[in-house]
């Protein structure tokens, strides 16, 4: 739904901070990605939360550090509109090397704060970690 090369997806372009240790995407939601006319639909900002939070796995290291998202506990505190700027921002609460804690957010222009989901990542068994190799490319996060 966020790889660069998704024909269908959202077109989301993520970028690290470091000194942060944020995630974030700004993009414009088509109406296709609409639940309801003019309001984008929550499965796909669960994914964009999702996809922001497993992204945090690549801040302090490289592609190894990748997690896979073990829970995530999600709050859609009012509609996001489609055809509107919003910013995706994840960041890490807790990293303990097999485990991470991660706390994010849509957010409008105006820096309401849209939805929010507090995710816990966990290291995949090593036969998934083997398999992304592969799927590397579409990972990629920019520095910002």
């Amino acid at each position: 739904m966020c790889g660069r090369d998704n024909l269908a997806g959202v077109h989301a372009i993520f970028t690290m901070d470091r000194e942060t240790r944020e995630v974030r995407a700004e993009l414009v939601l088509p109406e296709r990605f609409h639940g309801y006319p003019g309001v984008a639909h929550g499965g796909i900002l669960a994914a964009l939360l999702d996809e922001a939070a497993v992204r945090t796995g690549l801040i302090d290291g490289d592609f190894d550090d990748l997690m896979v998202t073990a829970r995530m506990d999600l709050v859609f505190k009012r509609p996001t509109p489609t055809s509107t700027p919003i910013t995706v921002v994840a960041r890490v609460l807790k990293w303990t090397g097999t485990r991470a804690q991660v706390a994010a957010e849509v957010r409008l222009g105006d820096g309401t704060v849209t939805a929010r989901a507090d995710v816990l990542l966990a290291r995949p068994p090593p036969d998934v970690a083997a398999a992304w190799v592969a799927e590397r490319p579409y990972w990629r996060v920019d520095e910002s």
